[in-house]
């Protein structure tokens, strides 16, 4: 019997595997600069915060959710998203109660159980990032700018902004309440008519071709918003104007979680078809609340990693983003030779070069081949004869070039070819 991952399950092997790295890498230091920190949180939550937090109408909680009991009698839930989990850590540690905004970003896996396909999984990798403690919309501004610059250090150029307005809790009643209106003149089924009663903002969000067609002439939110939204909204996009990031107005833009209000953003990849989101967020002013803590505004976002992946992989090929660079590979020929090519690849990483070695007493035809795959610069080569003379040959593995230079300076000459 052979075992295999669980169904919707990803799994990423090198040199893939770095791909995902360089994703994770390009968002976080995109995010440190900004003086963000990182945090950890758990990969299960009470499911009381979830269903709180997110919503209860909404698919992820009603349907979506791995919710389970535990030895002790309490549900518990694996995280579907990180906001309410970061928050919930937030207020149990009184990070709140220091400086504002408290500026946070973490990664992990989070669980869905979703139909599987490409770019939709049952346990998929996020980047999250919040900002909570204040209404400022330059925050907003930040966040959208810190998810942007992760884009373009991937070399992602085909990335849509998607932007818009969900008001707030004056002013969004009433557009709610227009909503409904305009939803029961409609011929829709019977899960969607709930569904318009509970939460009617959820049936814009709707991928279905035949409801995204009634809907189309739906009352915009932009329409009912109060004076001190739509200034918050022409704010955010002077911003982004000033920092030279496009975006597009995207009035039924609305987002699968029901904590959103004012900005509301999502950046999408048109080369991907039907799973084109590869990120987005927004502010949840009223989430603290929602959960049982004091009024604590906040915004935030999560790109999904897997999506990235593919996205980078759809513009430039696959491996584009990262590879598990070598840069000097070792070809020991002998015993003794193996021996001082191990303290020599050490030495070189140590030094801050990506060095790897030739194992098992391959000959040279064998190791060399190694040191061409392994996408080196540079190849040490060290034999008997070349530990007798206290040297090494160093061969350029693009032009074939070798010279023999002093073991005792030859992790400063390679770290000198290499620019280091």
């Amino acid at each position: 019997m052979t075992f295999q991952a669980p169904k919707g399950v990803p799994e990423f092997w090198p040199p893939r595997s770095a791909t995902l790295t360089a994703v994770r890498t390009a968002f976080a230091d995109a995010a440190e600069r900004a003086g963000y920190g990182y945090i950890e949180v758990p990969v299960f939550e009470e499911t009381q915060l979830f269903a709180r937090g997110v919503g209860e109408s909404t698919d992820v909680v009603s349907k979506e959710m791995y919710t389970f009991e535990d030895r002790g009698g309490r549900s518990l839930t694996l995280r579907p998203e990180f906001t309410a989990g970061v928050l919930r850590s937030v207020l149990e540690h009184n990070l709140h109660t220091g400086q504002l905004p408290v500026k946070l970003w973490t990664t992990g896996p989070a669980f869905r159980y979703e139909r599987p396909q490409a770019g939709r999984y049952r346990q998929f990798q996020q980047f999250d990032l919040e900002a909570i403690g204040t209404e400022d919309p330059t925050v907003d501004a930040e966040t959208i700018a810190i998810a942007w610059d992760g884009y373009q250090a991937l070399g992602l150029s085909r990335v849509r902004l998607l932007l818009n307005t969900l008001g707030c809790k004056e002013c969004r009643p009433l557009y709610r309440a227009a909503l409904q209106d305009f939803l029961r003149a409609l011929d829709l089924d019977e899960a969607t008519r709930q569904r318009a009663e509970i939460n009617p903002l959820r049936v814009l969000d709707d991928k279905r071709p035949e409801v995204r067609a009634k809907v189309d002439a739906a009352p915009l939110i932009t329409d009912h918003l109060c004076a001190s939204c739509k200034a918050h909204h022409d704010q955010v996009r002077e911003l982004l104007a000033d920092l030279s990031i496009p975006w597009e107005d995207t009035p039924r833009l609305v987002r699968g979680l029901d904590y959103y209000t004012r900005t509301t953003y999502e950046f999408d990849h048109p080369m991907l078809g039907a799973q084109s989101g590869i990120g987005g967020g927004g502010r949840y002013d009223g989430l603290s609340e929602d959960i049982g803590g004091p009024p604590l505004p906040g915004i935030g976002f999560a790109v999904g990693v897997d999506r990235i992946i593919l996205a980078v992989e759809a513009e430039h090929g696959p491996g584009a983003a990262g590879q598990a660079r070598c840069e000097v590979y070792g070809v020991p020929l002998g015993e003794r030779a193996a021996r001082a090519v191990f303290g020599l690849v050490t030495e070189l990483r140590r030094a801050g070069v990506a060095a790897d070695m030739a194992f098992g007493g391959k000959g040279l035809k064998g190791a060399m081949k190694g040191a061409d795959r392994s996408g080196a610069a540079f190849a040490v080569i060290l034999g008997e004869r070349d530990l007798a003379a206290g040297s090494a040959q160093v061969k350029t593995l693009e032009t074939g070039e070798q010279s023999e230079v002093p073991l005792t300076e030859i992790v400063m000459k390679l770290k000198e070819r290499l620019g280091k």
